[in-house]
């Protein structure tokens, strides 16, 4: 079967913890605080591989996680930044985010795109070295980051689209217009994956895809259904491949109408797409009465007489398709949100909200708390002295006061209860 959808898990790195240290050497006397900084979280990283055509190694392999961030260390040392995952998928993979249904990247050429960032170090004890507080005993953690769940759609990318029922030859024309090596037989099924070769001539190249056939009924979900449809969605053009000789019993006017009822009914904008028609098999009795039959039927389609297998007609098809290409615009990048962010980041508004709950304790909960709260040691005096002065410095204090506390009061900070005092 074609994998051309999964859904993965991803993970970056988090970041390394600062270090609480002092420096303790002889003959020098009060050395002082010397913890470094601990190191960023990996980054997962999504690539483009030019060898792979399906998301199929990812049926089996689908948790991906980043290095964490090292410690921090003495000797103002900061810690390793831990290593990215990169992960290869096909040219022409959307990845979404799951949970917003944002699509985070549209992964095409060769440069690597980060879709989560690994979570920042925590900053050591030396950080917090003041002329008032000389031996700080705390450093802060680094940045947790949560795992995400993302949807890899694969979309193919092609400047030209082949389109028809099964075994009307379109692995056979793309073999014969390209270098492409696809599996060629006789058989009554469809190619289950998308095939692409490259079209060369002398001033301009373009990208033809043997997109896996389709049947009736496949925009409601029959047979390889929207997996067929979703192939197509990105190509400038379409050639559409007949059986002209009506070789496997079926009469090429009907395909041909059946297959334009599905584009339609699955979009109406790729029913627009300019087309031209392949009429394959040419060398076969019947060729000529069908050809004649369609071309009546549809005066104005621009109808290509060839074989395939016989290397006849390709010439005129591909300066064809090369003239139309040149007219049309550049298939559209599908809109990127960019990365996912699992933290905030250092230039972002931080924000606090007070008000009382419904027990009439004062809560005062936000980004900027969660901030605060990510500095702190509970278990050490000098980082609880720390926390006051941040509360006080950041307004929270002042907005606890205007909103009626007391001392001696209980007021919540992001759920934790602590008794306030003036």
């Amino acid at each position: 079967m074609i994998v051309d959808k999964v859904r993965i898990i991803i993970k970056a790195g988090d970041g390394g913890n600062g270090a609480v240290s002092f420096r303790r050497e002889k003959y020098v006397n009060a050395g002082g605080p010397d913890g470094g900084d601990g190191g960023n979280g990996g980054n997962v990283v999504f690539a483009a591989d030019p060898g792979m055509r399906t998301l199929m190694d990812f049926r089996y392999h689908k948790k991906f996680r980043a290095e964490n961030g090292e410690n921090g260390r003495k000797k103002n040392m900061r810690g390793k930044t831990g290593a990215d995952v990169v992960i290869r998928v096909p040219a022409g993979t959307v990845i979404i985010d799951k949970e917003s249904g944002r699509v985070v990247a549209d992964v095409r050429g060769t440069e690597e795109i980060t879709v989560l960032r690994g979570g920042r170090g925590g900053k050591g004890n030396a950080r917090f070295s003041t002329a008032v507080r000389q031996t700080p005993r705390f450093s802060t953690p680094g940045k947790k980051v949560q795992p995400r769940e993302v949807i890899l759609e694969l979309k193919s990318i092609a400047d030209v689209g082949l389109v028809g029922f099964p075994n009307v030859g379109k692995s056979t024309l793309l073999s014969s217009l390209t270098s492409a090596k696809p599996k060629i037989e006789n058989y009554h099924f469809t190619t289950l994956a998308p095939n692409l070769g490259v079209v060369k001539s002398y001033d301009y190249d373009f990208i033809l895809a043997d997109i896996p056939g389709l049947i009736e009924g496949a925009s409601e979900g029959a047979g390889l259904g929207h997996d067929f449809l979703r192939h197509i969605e990105r190509t400038r053009m379409l050639a559409h491949v007949l059986d002209i000789a009506g070789s496997e019993g079926r009469d090429p006017l009907a395909d041909y109408a059946a297959i334009r009822a599905e584009l339609k009914n699955y979009s109406p904008q790729l029913a627009e797409r300019p087309e031209i028609v392949v009429a394959n098999k040419a060398d076969l009795p019947g060729a000529e009465e069908n050809l004649a039959r369609f071309r009546a039927a549809y005066p104005e389609k621009e109808v290509f007489l060839v074989s395939a297998a016989a290397h006849t007609g390709l010439d005129e098809l591909r300066v064809s398709m090369m003239k139309l290409l040149k007219t049309l615009p550049e298939e559209e990048t599908i809109r990127e949100d960019g990365v996912i962010e699992e933290w905030q980041m250092e230039d972002e508004e931080l924000t606090f909200t007070v008000e009382r709950g419904e027990d009439g304790i004062l809560e005062a909960n936000g980004s900027l708390i969660e901030q605060i709260f990510a500095r702190i040691n509970p278990d050490e005096i000098d980082s609880m002295r720390h926390f006051h002065k941040l509360l006080k410095d950041m307004g929270i204090i002042r907005a606890l006061e205007k909103a009626g506390a007391k001392d001696g009061d209980t007021v919540r900070l992001n759920g934790e209860e602590f008794d306030y005092v003036e």
